[in-house]
């Protein structure tokens, strides 16, 4: 790869990681609020609620918006991702495993992507314009090791 090109990709990285971030966590956000209070097509897009306090529904809707809030601003993205995550996972294996084998079977791709890409922003973090920022100040964003210089000769 050329080094402008890899100048360019290092340097836009945590921006993409962020862009990324903000559209994962309004697009969860969304299935949240759509399952609370009927908006967006309501729960399983009927325009309905769930009953308040329905297991297992109504607690994933409220990690769903509460989780999909919290990456998209980038506040406690990490904790909030894992989370999401794992309640991804778990509605993947109770709701859709059962039906078939393949996601694309059992209707869980959602569950599937939405699993992998929380996962993913726990381990490299919310990318650039995070809340965190804010309130807990700047913190370095991992970056690709340096080259090995060679020791000139002298």
């Amino acid at each position: 790869m050329s080094a402008p090109l890899e100048s360019f990709l290092q340097r836009a990285t945590p921006h993409v990681l962020a862009l990324f971030r903000v559209v994962i966590g309004l697009l969860f956000a969304c299935h949240g609020a759509s399952s609370l209070f009927g908006v967006l097509g309501g729960a399983m897009g009927q325009g309905g609620t769930l009953p308040t306090g329905s297991w297992p529904g109504w607690y994933a809707a409220v990690i769903q918006l509460a989780g999909g809030l919290l990456v998209m601003f980038g506040l406690g993205t990490r904790p909030a991702a894992l989370l999401s995550s794992g309640s991804m996972a778990y509605a993947y294996f109770s709701t859709h495993q059962g039906t078939a084998l393949w996601p694309i079977q059992n209707g869980g791709e959602a569950s599937v992507l939405f699993c992998w890409a929380f996962l993913l922003l726990f381990f490299t973090g919310p990318g650039s314009w995070a809340l965190d920022r804010v309130f807990f100040g700047a913190r370095t964003e991992p970056t690709a090791p340096a080259a090995q210089q060679e020791p000139s000769a002298a």
